[in-house]
């Protein structure tokens, strides 16, 4: 039953990150007169983190990102029975909430899908950076994410302060890479919207899979002798 509860408190994490910071970009950044920049954005992806790891933390351990989770897994911070199950459950969330959003999305009229908060490098990049700088970003970004999630709750970190460190990370990362990849560092995220967006998006996901996972190992195999365990 505990394993059940695990499961869904990461889909729901998951959902959350990706309805309300997608739908920050979709629907209120996008609103005329009235868009809240990418500033505004960034800020609402930190929220969702912060709100939800403090709702489930103490569940599942708030991973909400499939690169947390391997991160974690190569530190010595999650057990191997939580890897695949909590993965799937993340993409679950996030292809759910992207669906649902989609929906909400469509009721103004004259909504066009466009990009749909997806990301992407080339020509898909909201600055149109290469590949060699989209994959910088993202590696060195979901390096330092996965590092100060495990600094932040190790022994001897400050109680409590762990979901605020973790979401203004995030914060500060999307600031940084909105007009880079338009910030994923969360193959789940990347994933939703993009099944929504169209094949091109699609045709990227490797990327935005196979890079934040990269810097997500490197960064739990230093944070496992950098860290002392909780």
């Amino acid at each position: 039953m505990q394993f059940v509860a695990r499961v869904i408190a990461e889909f729901l994490g998951t959902f959350w990150l990706t309805f309300a910071g997608c739908g920050s970009a979709v629907i209120a950044a996008a609103y005329p007169g009235l868009g809240i920049g990418f500033v505004g954005v960034a800020l609402a992806f930190g929220l969702t983190v912060v709100t939800m790891a403090y709702a489930v933390g103490h569940i599942s351990g708030a991973h909400f990102n499939p690169a947390i989770t391997l991160g974690l897994w190569c530190g010595g911070r999650t057990s191997t029975l939580n890897v695949i199950p909590y993965i799937l459950s993340q993409v679950a969330g996030a292809v759910a909430a992207a669906a649902v959003l989609k929906i909400v999305a469509e009721g103004q009229p004259g909504f066009e899908l466009g990009s749909f908060a997806s990301n992407g490098f080339g020509d898909l990049s909201p600055g149109h950076y290469n590949l060699v700088s989209c994959a910088i970003i993202e590696a060195l970004l979901t390096f330092f994410f996965v590092l100060v999630v495990m600094g932040a709750t190790s022994a001897g970190a400050p109680a409590g302060f762990a979901p605020l460190a973790i979401g203004l990370t995030l914060t500060l990362i999307l600031l940084v890479a909105i007009p880079v990849t338009n910030g994923s560092v969360n193959p789940a995220r990347s994933t939703g919207p993009a099944i929504f967006a169209g094949s091109a998006y699609i045709e990227q996901l490797w990327f935005f899979w196979a890079v934040p996972i990269f810097g997500a190992v490197l960064a739990g195999l230093v944070g496992r002798g950098l860290f002392r365990k909780p």
